[in-house]
């Protein structure tokens, strides 16, 4: 079978079939860089997954029903169990527990305490923290902070990290990754033929498409597939790595997440005085300088020790929204033909499930459409 994308959801699909006993081809043009089998980061302009920050929010997630509220509980169960797996084979990635909601206004405050209730009456722990607890925290918080709402399942991976995991770990196991981008698709015999940019193609029983807004595109061209039912948008996110003057303290209980912009203490890096400050902030595929100014300054509430810390590293990478759809698209278009794209925000946190959904179609040998 061939994945086509490998950004952390084609590489998750590849990885998990590869594992479950299937001969798996993952192409994508990013795995052409300098190291074999590690997708190239880009420079600057990175994909969804290489600009990604690794913000896992499963409990915490406003639902607590439904397909996405299914999905992100099986993907923290799945990322629990695929850590300790990668690890026991020499392939650790960065994680630190603990997600901070904090509350920057009245209304915030009021929906902050809400989910907190309906989550605890569910057996969830989440654990509201009130303006005394937050104020002693170092480094200070933005302001204002109102309350807050500590989410202890959830947490942060480096998802640079988790690329490189599934991409070494999946080559262990007989994965095969080639740097060609695939331009289109065809049925053949069963199955499809993937043509290759490069000339050439691959065919297989069953190709699964993760790549993106490219995954779009390459459906509009199959004849027979309804047009238009797949579209997705780019939606761009914008982060920086910050250096600070001292290393940070360790009284943060995770990320924190303020008015939508995730800030990561990265204590393996740089002995601790790194942190990642990052939000998905406009769509299209244009940045704008104001924008990451707003980001920077967090809309005028930085604290002091955040406005002084020096810029290390800006990237941005785009995102894939579906039109008019849930994300994330897991589709089944044409018999032997999987979507699993469109993941918009949330490509990291749901790979796993994703990985697990294309495997149960696969090998339930669901033909039809």
């Amino acid at each position: 079978m061939i994945v086509v994308g490998a950004g952390i959801v084609g590489l998750a699909c590849a990885w998990w079939l590869q594992g479950r006993g299937h001969q798996v081809l993952l192409l994508d043009p990013a795995l052409s860089g300098d190291s074999p089998g590690v997708p190239d980061p880009g420079g600057e302009w990175r994909s969804g997954s290489r600009a990604a920050l690794g913000v896992l929010m499963a409990d915490s997630f406003h639902r607590d029903r439904g397909r996405a509220w299914d999905l992100r509980q099986r993907s923290q169960e799945l990322w629990s169990q695929w850590r300790r797996e990668l690890a026991q084979r020499g392939h650790p990635i960065p994680y630190r527990a603990g997600v901070l909601l904090l509350a920057a206004d009245g209304a915030e405050e009021e929906r902050l305490a809400a989910l907190g209730a309906h989550k605890r009456a569910l057996g969830l722990p989440l654990e509201p923290w009130d303006r005394r607890r937050l104020e002693p925290l170092q480094p200070t918080l933005p302001q204002p902070s109102l309350a807050g709402l500590h989410c202890g399942r959830d947490g942060q991976l480096d998802p640079g990290s988790a690329l490189a995991a599934l991409a070494a770990d999946g080559r262990q196991r007989g994965l095969s990754l080639r740097g060609e981008a695939a331009v289109a698709l065809r049925p053949d015999q069963g199955g499809w033929r993937v043509e290759l940019a490069a000339g050439g193609s691959e065919r297989a029983a069953w190709v699964v498409l993760a790549a993106g807004t490219a995954a779009g595109a390459l459906l509009e061209g199959v004849s027979g597939i309804e047009r238009g039912r797949w579209t997705l948008e780019p939606v761009l996110g914008q982060a920086l790595e910050l250096e600070l003057e001292a290393p940070l303290p360790t009284h943060w209980p995770g990320t924190v997440v303020w008015r939508g912009v995730n800030l990561v203490p990265r204590p393996d890096l740089e002995g601790g005085r790194r942190l990642w400050l990052g939000a998905t902030l406009e769509p299209g595929d244009r940045a704008d300088p104001a924008q990451l100014a707003q980001l920077r300054q967090l809309g005028g509430a930085a604290p002091q020790w955040l406005r002084e810390a020096r810029v290390v590293r800006h990237w941005q990478g785009l995102r894939p929204r579906p039109l008019g759809r849930p994300a994330p698209l897991l589709e089944q278009p044409a018999p032997g033909l999987l979507l699993a794209a469109g993941h918009y925000r949330n490509g990291v946190l749901l790979a796993p499930a994703s990985a697990a959904w294309v495997a149960d179609r696969i090998e339930a040998g669901r033909h039809g459409a």
